[in-house]
C-alpha cells in the first residue's frame, strides 16, 4: 500500500486548523497528527483526492493555507500512535486508556481502547464534550444509537452506564472493525453496523449519538429523528461554537427542542429532546 502524506501549514492555526481537519474528515484519510503550525494528514493512495481538498481550503478565506505533498512507505500505524498515546481524564469520572496504561481505579469509569487508525481517541474536544453529556445524563435499562461511532468509545461508555441495546454505525471499515474489537476489550455487548444514516435498524431508541461535522447532521437530521422514541434525547457534536444557530435551526424543524450546550475552545456538543 502507498499512503500519501500531506503537510498543511495554517495561518492562524488557530482556529483553522481545527475547521480544515473536520473538513477534511469527510474523505478517508487514516490518520491525522497535529503540530504547531498546523497538520499532517495521511490517506492512502487509492483515496487521495486533491481536488476535494483544493476545494475545502478555497472555502477558508479568513485563513492561509498551503500544504506538501508526497509518497511514504506503509507506516506502522500502531506503533505511531502508542508513541505519543497518553491516558485521558474526563470529569475525574471517566478514565479512557490504552492496554499498556496501568489502570486507575480512583474513577468510576474506566474504558480500555486501542484506535488504530480510527478516529476518537478521547484526546479530541468534541468526543470529551460527548463523554461529559453521557456523564451527566441516565443510561440504565435505555436503548442507544451511535452514529459515527469511530473507536466506539461514547457507544461503550452507555452500555457502560447500564445501557441496554446498544447500536453503533459507521461508514469506515477501520473503524468498524476497531470499534468491535475495543467493545469486546472491555466486555461490552454492542450491535455494530457498518454503513451510514440508511442502514439506521428500523426501531426506535432512546438516545442516539452523533459526533461527525456540522454538514452530515444537517443532512442526517431526519434520519435521527425517525428513529428516536418521543421523549428520547438527541446529542450531536463535531461543531464549532458558531454552527450552533444553524443545527438548533434545522433540529427545530424536525420537532426537536433545544436543551442545553458544553463548550470547550470554541468546539461545541449540543442536547436536544424530541418532542
Amino acid at each position: 500500500m502507498i499512503f500519501i502524506e500531506y503537510n498543511f501549514t495554517v495561518t492562524p492555526p488557530v482556529p483553522w486548523s481545527e475547521i480544515l481537519l473536520a473538513k477534511l474528515s469527510q474523505i478517508e484519510f487514516d490518520s491525522f497528527e497535529e503540530n504547531e503550525t498546523g497538520f499532517k494528514g495521511y490517506i492512502l493512495s487509492d483515496n487521495d483526492d486533491e481536488e476535494f481538498i483544493n476545494f475545502q481550503i478555497s472555502e477558508l478565506e479568513e485563513a492561509q493555507i498551503s500544504y506538501e505533498k508526497k509518497e511514504i512507505p506503509q507506516i506502522n500505524w500502531n506503533e505511531e500512535w502508542e508513541k505519543n498515546f497518553s491516558p485521558i481524564e474526563v470529569d475525574q469520572r471517566c478514565f479512557i486508556r490504552a492496554d499498556f496504561h496501568e489502570p486507575n481505579p480512583d474513577f468510576l469509569y474506566e474504558i480500555i481502547i486501542q484506535p488504530k487508525m480510527s478516529f476518537g481517541t478521547g484526546h479530541h474536544e468534541t468526543t470529551r464534550l460527548m463523554v461529559e453529556f453521557i456523564l451527566d445524563n441516565d443510561f440504565e435499562g435505555k436503548s442507544v444509537l451511535d452514529m459515527g461511532t469511530g473507536t466506539g468509545i461514547l457507544a461503550i461508555l452507555t452500555k457502560l452506564k447500564g445501557a441496554d441495546h446498544v447500536v453503533g454505525i459507521d461508514i469506515d471499515e477501520w473503524s468498524y472493525h476497531n470499534a468491535r474489537e475495543n467493545a469486546e476489550r472491555n466486555n461490552t455487548q454492542i450491535e455494530w453496523i457498518k454503513g451510514g444514516a440508511e442502514s439506521i435498524p428500523q426501531e426506535k431508541y432512546d438516545c442516539i449519538i452523533a459526533n461527525i461535522n456540522k454538514n452530515i447532521l444537517m443532512e442526517d437530521m431526519p434520519f435521527y429523528t425517525n428513529a428516536l422514541k418521543t421523549g428520547g434525547t438527541l446529542l450531536l457534536s463535531g461543531l464549532y461554537d458558531f454552527d450552533s444557530e444553524d443545527i438548533i435551526q434545522k433540529a427545530n424543524e424536525f420537532g426537536l427542542k433545544f436543551d442545553d450546550m458544553k463548550s470547550m475552545n470554541q468546539w461545541i456538543a449540543l442536547k436536544f429532546t424530541y418532542e
